[in-house]
């Protein structure tokens, strides 16, 4: 039997298995809240950099590893652990992984030192792609016809889980003190791992090679599918420049400018989450195959909010929009890649996922420390000139796509 014929072996599915008229609404519910609430542990520690700079005593560049570690662990677990989701029953991988992301937590929450913070949060990232097992198993549930507006229903979920983790870690940190944040977080995830063991159908796994087979497999994908390749670059200089802009504004908030308390950066960062509003949006577009205009639209939109917020130091409306049209623009961008990606090969998507969503979050972990030394080096006016490239970037390269296409069409005519 051949390798492509191997990959491609798949038991009878589960209960759950595609419905032929969508997936119950309730499920949808579920699946968004869990992955919006396991991806949020990435983004607690986002508010709190200044206060943790002054807990530890670390500086600026310091706190921000912080930042790139978690996301550095996400990226591994991107690798070696969300391809398991093709090759092991899924509700039981979910239970297991949400344990271990209970028990960093609980070692974040009691940190002694910085070190110890660190190693925790490199764990908790790592564990925390139980979101991204998710946002592939409603990919599975949902017909042909409305993938898009379903994976944009649970990615609306995720998304707004990124933003509101902002604002619940301000406040409650303020509250309750930043250990809090994290143990308060532990007992989510543990409430979490016993409420989708019940509820979730179990879900076959989609081949039977074996493990180091299947993380081969995954770079393969990379190189069949230049279409993967291209959308997660795309994402690496949107999520850079997203993670550049949220690792750093704090510091321009608590600073001389504004005079933010923590709970003051929270309040903000919930207005930026009203730029998940258009997470359905992208779905209802790719599905009307609008992917590639709306991807360039997405590109000037997140130009467009650097340039907002680069003349706001001083204006926190002009802040606010520019913080609601970048997350605008990164999630659509991300929506419309996943439809793209899963659209490549359906017994392989936990695999193209993992592949995809690695890529961006290399991106993302870049764009976090290059965001707090521009900022420690050039202010807030280097972090939006900073910003503002890698859309730009992404501009340049989307336009090698629709040269590519016209050869394509060129010889196929020929």
């Amino acid at each position: 039997m051949s390798q492509s014929s191997e990959l491609r072996t798949s038991p009878q599915g589960a209960a759950g298995a595609e419905p032929a008229h969508g997936v119950p609404g309730r499920l949808i519910a579920l699946l968004a809240v869990a992955a919006g609430m396991t991806v949020a542990n990435l983004y607690y520690a986002q508010p709190l950099l200044s206060l943790l700079r002054e807990v530890f005593h670390t500086s600026t560049a310091a706190a921000g590893l912080l930042i790139t570690l978690t996301q550095v662990g996400y990226v591994i677990g991107m690798l070696l652990l969300v391809p398991l989701g093709d090759r092991l029953e899924k509700r039981s991988l979910i239970t297991a992984l949400l344990a271990v992301t209970t028990v960093a937590l609980v070692a974040a929450g009691l940190a002694p030192n910085f070190p110890v913070l660190l190693i925790a949060s490199l764990v908790s990232g790592a564990t925390s792609v139980v979101a991204q097992i998710l946002v592939p198993f409603a990919a599975s549930l949902a017909p042909d016809h409305a993938r898009g507006r379903i994976v944009g229903r649970v990615m609306s979920g995720l998304l707004t889980g990124i933003l509101l983790s902002r604002t619940l870690s301000s406040l409650v940190s303020d509250v309750a003190g930043w250990r809090v944040v994290y143990l308060g977080s532990a007992v989510l995830m543990a409430v979490l791992a016993v409420a989708l063991r019940s509820a979730l159908p179990r879900h076959a796994p989609t081949t039977t090679i074996p493990y180091v087979r299947v993380l081969h497999s995954t770079l393969q994908l990379i190189r069949t599918h230049p279409a993967l390749l291209r959308r997660g670059l795309y994402q690496a200089a949107m999520f850079g420049a997203f993670s550049a802009f949220w690792t750093t504004v704090s510091y321009v908030l608590t600073g001389p400018g504004f005079h933010y308390s923590p709970v003051g950066v929270g309040v903000f960062a919930l207005v930026g989450a009203a730029g998940a509003a258009v997470a359905p949006l992208a779905g209802r577009w790719a599905d009307r195959k609008l992917t590639r205009p709306m991807t360039g639209a997405g590109f000037a939109l997140a130009v467009l909010a650097f340039g907002l917020a680069g003349f706001g130091r001083h204006h926190i409306a002009l802040m606010a929009l520019a913080a609601v049209l970048l997350d605008m623009a990164v999630q659509a961008t991300l929506i419309l890649g996943q439809h793209t990606v899963y659209q490549l090969d359906p017994h392989a998507r936990a695999r193209l996922n993992s592949a995809f969503i690695a890529t961006f979050f290399l991106g993302g972990a870049l764009g976090s420390q290059l965001g707090s030394l521009t900022y420690h080096s050039g202010g807030w006016t280097a972090v939006t000139a900073l910003g503002a490239a890698l859309p730009v970037l992404a501009l340049l390269y989307w336009l090698t796509e629709h040269r590519k296409e016209d050869r394509n069409r060129a010889r196929d005519a020929a």
